[in-house]
């Protein structure tokens, strides 16, 4: 597809240095935070003083090659081919670490700019789900480090979305007034129920009014991307292991089948039924990397609870999911069905490059557009929406 435009990729990923959480992480909280224990040639994240897992390698070196697996997640492999078969490693990219290495692949793939992710960080919020303090603080260090790393919109084209968390309300209304002064351009919240001591909160619990009208008046967007929710205390119910190791395990294919969407879905019910968008209108949110078959199934319950219990919704609860939400669906999904629930307007290319699950080239999402007739509904897709969602300009 030749495009007379530069795409904006809504999923994009960095490999964290070792020291990404403790360049910055106070001294007091070396034995509740995170720490790195060298083992030989062998590191190990501890993080809250367990060894963690969430990462096999964190070193990032050797790493997968981006997309080799991607068959394995269409569904598409072989009769009598093994998947591991697909899985390739290789010396880590200096573009998967450096700003101005990066620049220079964005612009072999002809893209205009990036939402950038963690990788390990998806997994640290989860671990340190019984320390608020630690939370807050690691977190706060990890943003500091990404600031001076990556920037959080470098050259209006990279912007890297500092993480979030609402375990402390207080603490959250500080670290994001800290943010938007130090430019946030948007903010990564763990799709997964607030911990909270006295029991978990949904994110339209009266708490966290504050932050969300802190991000609606700056005009900076939250994105859900997917991580470790937690959720796999759901799998464990049914006798497997609760503990997120990604490529560290052969898992039982019933952890998907009964969690893979399950979090984000939570998650979007909660700010919808729970009144946030009612609360703070101008607020947007996109769900990152969590696919989109959940939408379908979110709308159809929200029109039928709407329509049992009218009083509790002042406005049509599909109209907020498609005014407030983003989508950024897996690319092997059916994009024309989820336009038919969302809109055009609301569905973010994205690449989740360069993860060994996703393109190896960002720009053969393009393949996946076939079904959109009008070149101006590609064009939403692969840019606009994008900057509908940031609610600024990018470098062209």
């Amino acid at each position: 597809m030749d495009l007379a435009y530069r795409p904006i990729d809504a999923d994009n990923h960095y490999y964290e240095p070792l020291d990404a959480f403790t360049r910055y992480q106070d001294r007091s909280m070396r034995n509740r935070g995170v720490q790195i224990l060298n083992e030989g040639k062998r590191a190990y994240i501890v993080i809250g003083g367990r060894v963690n897992r969430f990462i096999a390698n964190p070193t990032f070196d050797p790493v997968i090659v981006p997309g080799c697996i991607e068959l394995v997640f269409r569904g598409q492999i072989p009769d009598g081919v093994d998947a591991a078969s697909f899985s390739q490693v290789e010396p880590i990219h200096p573009e998967y670490r450096d700003r101005e290495h990066r620049l220079e692949v964005m612009d072999e793939q002809g893209l205009a700019a990036i939402f950038l992710f963690p990788t390990l960080g998806c997994g640290v919020e989860q671990a340190l789900r019984d320390d608020t303090g630690a939370t807050m603080a690691c977190l706060s260090a990890f943003n500091r480090w990404l600031e001076e790393d990556w920037g959080f919109g470098y050259q209006d084209r990279i912007f890297a979305a500092p993480m979030l968390s609402l375990a402390d309300p207080s603490g959250a209304v500080t670290e994001v007034a800290s943010l938007l002064e130090r430019g946030a351009r948007m903010v990564h919240i763990r799709p997964a129920p607030v911990p909270a001591a006295g029991g978990p909160r949904s994110f339209g619990h009266p708490d966290h009014d504050p932050v969300w009208a802190m991000l609606a008046e700056a005009g900076v967007p939250v994105a859900f991307h997917l991580g470790d929710s937690g959720y796999l205390r759901y799998a464990a119910a049914w006798g497997m292991n609760e503990n997120f190791e990604p490529f560290a395990r052969k898992a039982d294919p019933l952890e998907s089948v009964l969690v893979d969407d399950r979090a984000i879905y939570d998650t979007m019910a909660s700010m919808i039924v729970h009144g946030v968008f009612h609360r703070h209108p101008t607020l947007r949110v996109a769900s990152i990397e969590n696919g989109s078959d959940w939408v379908a199934i979110l709308a159809k319950r929200l029109r039928k609870k709407a329509n049992q219990m009218p009083g509790a919704f002042p406005v049509d609860p599909r109209d907020v999911l498609r005014t407030n939400v983003w989508v950024s669906p897996y690319y092997e999904e059916d994009l024309r069905a989820l336009a038919d629930v969302i809109g055009v307007g609301h569905i973010l290319f994205g690449s989740d490059w360069p993860h060994g699950e996703g393109l190896a080239e960002p720009l053969q999402f393009t393949k996946e557009l076939t079904s959109f007739d009008h070149d101006d509904d590609v064009r939403r897709i692969l840019r606009d929406n994008a900057l509908d969602y940031l609610g600024a300009t990018v470098a062209t």
